[in-house]
């Protein structure tokens, strides 16, 4: 396990506590605006690891959305 990763847990943990859904898009996108110049360097694994770490907080996100909005609806 790299340090990317385990910088990777600790965030997305604290987003898991805060159920903060701007902060996870925010990370989101901070990961994917530090993949882009690692891309330029060809340094693939860690900008396809950014990637993927963004494509989580965003899914989370989405998935804070949801909840939100079903409980409205009830």
């Amino acid at each position: 396990m790299k340090i990317q990763d385990l910088i990777f847990i600790c965030l997305f943990s604290i987003i898991l506590w805060q159920r903060s859904l701007k902060l996870s898009v925010v990370l989101g996108v901070t990961c994917l605006l530090l993949a882009i110049p690692l891309f330029k360097l060809w340094i693939f694994f860690t900008a396809e690891r950014l990637t993927w770490y963004a494509a989580a907080f965003f899914i989370f996100g989405v998935i804070l959305e949801l909840t939100k909005l079903a409980k409205e609806k009830r």
